[in-house]
């Protein structure tokens, strides 16, 4: 392992995460359950997404057309919005008790972020960053540990959320952000 390498890929990964949908996704998650698990499923799917864009992924987009990428990621954030709307649209003390036991809030965290990572920045900038390095170990490291970090920001963040605003309103908001990248994302695709 080298750790200039770590050092380096961190704050790249770390400030493309920032305002990105799987941070967003996670705030949101944690308004529905417990930040720890909520922060556990999105850790597991980060792991995963590391491993795919430091192997696997760096074969794929060098493969896959920009326009097949941006379609999918199109299509991801569209079934995101529906989800969220539906979400929105359910009694709160019913989505609560649902999401109460531990192993389906870390499931869907997990899943959640799972889809939302595909051709996204970061897991891209990730693979190019392992073709550039020719290091993944050292930069799956360090795009761990800032996908990691940055989603812990956004679960401490989502948890004080919901003292302030009615979960509910939180879904439709998050609805509505996702139709827009939705929109753009396809826009990209078509252009």
């Amino acid at each position: 392992m080298q750790p200039a390498i770590i050092l380096a890929v961190f704050p790249v990964i770390f400030l493309g995460e920032l305002p990105d949908k799987t941070m967003f996704a996670s705030l949101v998650l944690a308004t529905k359950g417990r930040p720890g698990f909520v922060w556990l499923g999105a850790a597991a799917a980060f792991v995963v997404h590391v491993i795919i864009a430091t192997t696997v992924g760096v074969w794929l987009v060098a493969l896959l057309p920009a326009r097949a990428v941006d379609g999918l990621v199109a299509l991801f954030f569209l079934l995101g919005a529906v989800y969220a709307f539906v979400e929105g649209a359910r009694d709160e003390a019913e989505l609560i008790e649902r999401e109460v036991a531990a192993h389906r809030i870390v499931t869907t965290a997990f899943i959640v972020i799972f889809l939302a990572e595909w051709g996204d920045l970061t897991q891209i900038l990730t693979a190019n960053l392992a073709v550039h390095y020719h290091a993944a170990l050292s930069v799956g490291v360090g795009a761990v540990a800032a996908l990691w970090s940055v989603s812990a920001l956004a679960v401490m963040g989502g948890s004080g959320l919901i003292r302030f605003v009615d979960v509910v309103v939180v879904r439709r908001l998050t609805g509505v952000v996702l139709l827009v990248l939705a929109a753009v994302t396809a826009w990209s695709a078509l252009g």
